[in-house]
Parts: structure tokens; sequence; C-alpha cells
């Protein structure tokens, strides 16, 4: 298969479709936590933002400036992302990473939907743009969680 034909497979009207509706796509006024990730490699940036209600999280919202491998991401996590917990983002976090970098399989549900980014195993030089929004996610959730294990 040439080049184009692989680059056409990647970028699938599915993907496409999702990285121009991307769920909970601004910024919160006043969240709990906020972080931002960037791909050094494609220069790609998230910033995610969220509130944690009773460990679940209750508001989110994020800034997506990424490829649509980033952007679609994105959307597979603001899709799913209400009601879940530091611990289950986790997991979808790991799961993802082994699905793109070990050929693992796609995330548990709710997060299956990333099954549609599974073309990309191929081009390990997108896997950090497709990790980010879920990797900021993840880490503002856990930051939410040990704040509130070790309240000052």
């Amino acid at each position: 298969m040439s080049d184009n034909a692989d680059l056409i497979k990647l970028y699938s009207g599915r993907i496409l479709a999702l990285a121009t509706d991307i769920p909970h796509h601004a910024r919160l006024d006043g969240p709990q936590a906020s972080v931002k990730r960037r791909s050094p490699l494609c220069g790609s940036t998230v910033t995610v933002d969220l509130d944690v209600a009773d460990g679940r999280i209750s508001r989110f919202g994020q800034d997506v400036k990424a490829c649509a491998l980033g952007q679609a991401a994105a959307a597979v996590l603001g899709q799913v992302v209400l009601g879940r917990s530091a611990q289950e983002l986790a997991l979808a976090r790991d799961q993802l990473r082994a699905m793109l970098q070990q050929d693992g399989p796609v995330p548990d549900a709710p997060f299956d939907g990333y099954d549609v980014l599974q073309p990309a195993r191929e081009y390990r030089n997108r896997h950090a743009s497709i990790l980010l929004a879920i990797e900021a996610a993840t880490e503002a959730a856990e930051n939410l969680a040990q704040q509130a294990k070790n309240p000052s």
C-alpha cells in the first residue's frame, strides 16, 4: 500500500467527523483543576479543566489545538468523561497507550470509542497527540484525588 493510501486510511471519515464535533470544547470558569499537555514532536496542545464531586468528574472542559487524530481522541474522551473517577481515567489511559504502542486491545467500555484510532498504531509519531487529552484529564483528576486524601 502506498504512503498516500495509508494516510487516507488513517484519516477515515469517522476520525474526521469526531474531530469536527468535540464535546465540552470550551474552558471552564473557575475549575478545581487544570492541566495543559503539549506534544513536543508536533506542537499539539490540550488544556483540560475539570471539577470533581464525590470522587467523580462533575464538570469538564477542554481546549484542543491538535491534529485530527488528537482532536478525535479528545472527542472520544469528551463523550464519556462525565461521571468517571480518576482510577477509571488512569485505566483508560493505560489501555489506550497499550493499544497504540503494544498492539493491545481496545480500551474497555465506555472508552471503547478509541477503536477508531487503531489504524494510528503504525504511526508512532502520532501517538503523543492522541494521548494528550486522556493524559491531561487523568493528571487533573489524580491531582484532585490526592488533594482530597491530603487536605492542607
